[in-house]
């Protein structure tokens, strides 16, 4: 969990919403959310306010029983709230497309602002979450402490080709082999070059 944005895999938002819009409203919800929560309440909500502007008329309440059972929903309720105001105020009701403004919107980290720029618009961008950073650090393709320190390492060393897709490819692996704890090492075409930093166990 990392940059106080952990929540239900970035996978989940990646294949079900695309629009910069629905990328940014539905990765709002999901932090600190399990995935069959998020699905659901994102569809309920965009199916409300599908644009900033909608977004910005619905109430906090309204908001709150759309997106319930969601993780500090109430919280979510009035980022998101303020999202739809800021857009609308300042952005002409469109999701900007740079790093600097998305991180100027409520409950937006760069985990998020990363998501939205590389999937809602195609824009060259590595989204750091918590397999992001752990597995290139033990395999010892970087060497880093923060989510932070991780991009910058990793866009040093990665073609801009494969900073959009690495985020999911490396949470599919950290999901089913390299695990945070006693990672399937014995499966793992790598493990001849692995470094296993950090690895107690394994299998």
């Amino acid at each position: 969990m990392l940059n106080g944005e952990p929540g239900a895999s970035v996978n989940t938002v990646t294949q079900t919403f695309h629009t910069p819009y629905s990328v940014l409203v539905s990765t709002v919800i999901s932090l600190r959310t399990k995935d069959e929560v998020t699905l659901p309440a994102s569809h309920r909500l965009l199916e409300k306010a599908g644009n900033p502007e909608e977004l910005r008329r619905l109430s906090r309440e309204e908001i709150e029983k759309l997106i319930y059972p969601a993780g500090f929903f109430r919280n979510k309720a009035k980022q998101l709230q303020t999202i739809g105001e800021l857009l609308v105020r300042d952005h002409n009701g469109i999701v900007p497309d740079n790093l600097e403004e998305l991180l100027t919107l409520p409950g937006v980290g760069r985990k998020t602002a990363n998501l939205v720029l590389g999937i809602g618009f195609g824009i060259p961008a590595i989204c750091v979450d918590t397999h992001v950073h752990r597995i290139p650090n033990r395999i010892g393709w970087i060497e880093t402490r923060t989510p932070e320190e991780s991009e910058t390492a990793l866009q040093a060393i990665l073609p801009k080709r494969w900073w959009i897709p690495i985020n999911e490819l490396l949470v599919r692996y950290g999901q089913k082999i390299c695990t945070p704890r006693s990672p399937f090492c014995s499966r793992c075409p790598l493990d001849g070059e692995c470094l296993h930093r950090d690895v107690l166990y394994r299998r």
